[in-house]
């Protein structure tokens, strides 16, 4: 996350509306506990140095998620047939800046009629470097915040590619960076995208999915689109998941670029942002592996994968609500 956020009121209640028609081939098996805290802990390790955006470290992590989606046998949509895509951070234009890496693959749909159109699910691997010392530790290793949703992406990666039967659209999964400095990464992808903007019919956002109580995960963008409603009915659909959904508090009727959806709805990408709460540990040394809920974060991530699946295989896009995509996606200049 790139703000500072109050802690948010634990959301008890599952919201009781009318359950979505089924959907095939959605299996969540991949998603594990085991995976989300393997892949956390690579992402969030001392040798990585806190992934400042740029930095050796950041390289590293973005080498280990394009060989999660080359294993998983996304098409590369990067930079030359690869999966790194590349942008200058900074705003000196009369230096040579620096360059830092997004990672983006895509997993074609099945529909002739639908392949062109996207789903996407995006998640900021980047972190704060290594700072101010606090208790004699001055890695901020960013476990939570935002390790934990990059692991998201690559297990909705894995368990998309393995499913017996593609949905109808594509899903584009993309790791961005430089998001703790003012969204650099996917500012930069909306800017230059890899596949037509427009064709992005709706995304998910996942940042720090993997703290707090263990029946909550709160949505930023509630009510704006037709996904959060699409989410909470999910919820209902999979008690075995064991989540109830509730707004975030911090979100406004003008969402605030507080995490990586923001470049995207503003240019009018439906969206959800999936969420589980502040705690102590945000933007501290502490942030640690050890204090992540990975069988959490991977319940969040199989809601996101039937999220994902559920706008990827249905016949008509996701909607805003009227009067939220006019306070939120400004008119295109003719």
């Amino acid at each position: 996350m790139t703000h500072p956020r109050r802690l948010l009121v634990p959301c008890a209640v599952v919201y009781a509306l009318s359950l979505p028609a089924p959907v095939a081939a959605q299996d969540p098996r991949l998603i594990t506990a085991d995976l989300i805290q393997r892949h956390v802990g690579v992402l969030a390790a001392d040798s990585m140095r806190g992934r400042a955006t740029p930095s050796p470290e950041l390289e590293k992590v973005a080498a280990y998620v394009a060989a999660a989606f080359r294993r998983a046998g996304l098409e590369p949509s990067g930079d030359s047939g690869g999966y790194v895509r590349r942008y200058p951070v900074g705003r000196d234009s009369t230096a040579i800046r620096p360059l830092a890496p997004n990672v983006a693959g895509v997993l074609p749909g099945r529909d002739s009629a639908l392949r062109g159109e996207y789903v996407a699910v995006v998640a900021h691997m980047d972190h704060l470097g290594v700072g101010r010392p606090v208790k004699g530790d001055s890695i901020y290793n960013g476990a939570d915040d935002n390790a934990s949703g990059t692991a998201g992406v690559m297990a909705l990666a894995a368990a998309f590619a393995a499913q017996p039967q593609r949905p109808r659209r594509s899903v584009l999964f993309l790791a961005v960076s430089g998001e703790e400095s003012g969204l650099w990464g996917s500012r930069a992808f909306v800017a230059h995208p890899s596949v037509p903007l427009d064709s992005i019919v709706g995304l998910v956002n996942l940042d720090m999915i993997g703290r707090n109580r263990p029946d909550s995960v709160y949505l930023n963008g509630w009510g704006k689109t037709s996904i959060s409603d699409l989410v909470r009915r999910l919820a209902v659909a999979h008690p075995e998941l064991g989540l109830g959904v509730g707004p975030d508090v911090e979100d406004r009727p003008r969402t605030p670029a507080d995490s990586d959806h923001y470049p995207f709805q503003h240019e009018g990408v439906p969206y959800v942002f999936f969420y589980t709460g502040d705690h102590a540990d945000y933007h501290r040394p502490s942030d640690e592996v050890v204090r992540m809920d990975a069988d959490k974060a991977a319940r969040v991530t199989r809601l996101a994968l039937y999220t994902l699946w559920a706008m990827a295989d249905s016949r008509t896009r996701p909607k805003w609500d009227p009067a939220a995509r006019r306070i939120n996606v400004p008119p295109r200049k003719s």
